[in-house]
């Protein structure tokens, strides 16, 4: 596939559901015309999944083709202040695409991490994990970040550090924030308080951000193709659609903002035909785990509108169940792509890595992309070898986990893992049992428990899980290491587990 390489397009929608497009979904409440259009014209795949139900690990994942619970991050996310999370020494797609002769930019949301520099006193507010003191007040915006975009293989980034209602509200261009932040934002407006600049407003980044990328794809004018990865704020909170989307969809803001998101993605479409560079660009679009069930007000949705974020499935964003961490992902690539494709094997974001190094005929080294494997025979309608992989992975917010193989998931929690009830304790305290066995064949919406009556396949899922995790990897290759714990008895989340043997770990 390296004969005229193609563009490459990465759109990564924060907090959407699976039923949350209008082509996916025959009840939605609200019509997204540009992201059915990629699904009409393109292809999509009907059981793609984040590594997690929360946002930092899964766009940690989308970048290096890795779980990111093989890092320090063993649950929950970054802040807007958090460390880098990527060393500057680890394969990413932007080195990988870059190794290929392509110009790389990054535009939107990081939230990966990356290092401020303190304002001369405030060395000891620097620590590796949230929350920080003042909203980023330490913080010296006259000085370059570390450890960021531009370290780990980006030519440029334009964005913000964290979610749109985390501190500090600052556009930062490639190691230097645009301007020093001289105003204060208001929890009402962002949810958290913290140094603004006097441009950003809730209601104005998304369309900031869009007209960004559609400046980069109309005015790159390089021999190279190129990556851009445009990671959005939307719609996660503070839901905030910009003026002309408020009331559009009649539903509620979220489906407003839901609508925004659809039309900015029909502006990077439009930017790339009038450039005359739609046919030989790979345009992904997808989400970082499911849609957030209050922001959303899911309630109302199912109850006045019969419109269901998750669609069939079980759970929201937070959550170990699908509608945690299944999402849509769409494709469109009128060179590569057979129009109209549909394909029902289990894949996951962070299968982007293998994918594009396929396409642009790199092989992988033993220690990158240890979790990825190529989607890229799906293109013109053949089907993914799911063998490559042992399994599919999930993980919550609280950092529990599941595992999927075939028709069967195991849960290994007794609740949601996350914020839908009931949650762990609650389901505990309920007796109910310490894991869950699901036939998402025969049960999409996990409401049956078969743990008990499938005793074997608990234990061949739970075995499989546990070699997934110590060999460092679930592809073909050397053992790795993970990061944090040395012994699982010291892993919170896998204490259950016993030390396994590398003779065992390493025999295919």
């Amino acid at each position: 596939m390296t004969t005229n390489p193609p563009n490459i397009i990465f759109i990564l929608a924060d907090d959407m559901g699976y039923g949350d497009v209008s082509g996916l979904n025959p009840d939605s409440a609200f019509q997204t015309p540009n992201l059915d259009r990629m699904i009409d014209k393109g292809m999509y795949f009907t059981d793609a999944h984040t590594s997690s139900s929360v946002c930092t690990p899964s766009r940690y994942s989308v970048l290096t083709g890795r779980y990111c619970w093989r890092t320090y991050l063993k649950k929950g996310v970054l802040s807007g202040l958090g460390n880098a999370l990527i060393p500057s020494d680890r394969m990413t797609v932007a080195s990988l695409t870059k190794q290929a002769g392509y110009d790389t930019a990054c535009i939107g949301k990081w939230h990966v991490g990356w290092e401020w520099k303190p304002k001369p006193g405030c060395e000891d507010q620097v620590d590796l994990h949230p929350p920080r003191m003042e909203g980023g007040s330490w913080i010296d915006f006259t000085q370059p970040i570390s450890k960021g975009p531009t370290s780990i293989g980006f030519d440029t980034f334009y964005g913000i550090s964290g979610s749109l209602d985390m501190p500090p509200y600052v556009y930062v261009e490639n190691d230097l924030a645009v301007e020093v932040p001289t105003e204060w934002a208001s929890r009402e407006e962002f949810m958290r308080e913290g140094p603004r600049m006097k441009s950003i407003r809730a209601n104005n980044v998304l369309e900031h951000l869009t007209n960004k990328s559609v400046d980069y794809i109309k005015t790159h004018d390089s021999d190279k193709p190129f990556f851009l990865y445009f990671p959005l704020t939307a719609p996660h909170t503070p839901i905030a659609p910009a003026s002309e989307f408020v009331g559009l969809s009649g539903v509620n803001s979220y489906a407003d903002f839901c609508m925004e998101v659809d039309t900015r993605v029909g502006q990077v479409f439009s930017a790339l035909e009038e450039s005359g560079q739609l046919d030989n660009t790979l345009v992904i679009f997808t989400t970082d785990n499911g849609a957030s069930a209050g922001p959303s007000e899911c309630e109302s949705l199912e109850k006045d509108f019969n419109h269901f974020c998750s669609y069939k499935y079980r759970g929201y964003k937070s959550d170990i169940w699908d509608g945690g961490h299944r999402i849509p992902h769409l494709l469109h690539w009128p060179n590569g792509i057979k129009q109209g494709t549909v394909c029902h094997n289990r894949v996951g974001i962070f299968d982007f890595f293998a994918t594009v190094a396929d396409i642009t005929g790199q092989s992988i080294s033993d220690n990158a992309g240890e979790d990825s494997m190529s989607y890229a025979p799906a293109f013109t309608g053949g089907s993914v070898d799911e063998s490559q992989r042992m399994g599919l992975i999930h993980h919550s917010i609280s950092g529990k986990f599941a595992i999927r193989q075939g028709d069967w998931k195991l849960c290994r929690c007794s609740g949601s893992g996350g914020w839908t009830t009931p949650g762990d304790r609650d389901a505990t305290e309920a007796g109910d049992p310490d894991m869950q066995l699901f036939n998402m064949k025969n049960d999409p919406g996990e409401t049956s428990n078969l743990a008990k009556k499938f005793p074997h396949k608990v234990k061949e899922l739970t075995e499989l899980l546990h070699k997934a995790v110590i060999s460092g990897r679930t592809t073909p290759g050397t053992r790795q290491s993970n990061d944090g714990p040395s012994k699982l008895n010291d892993w919170e989340q896998l204490n259950w587990l016993p030390e396994m043997p590398e003779q065992y770990v390493l025999d295919d």
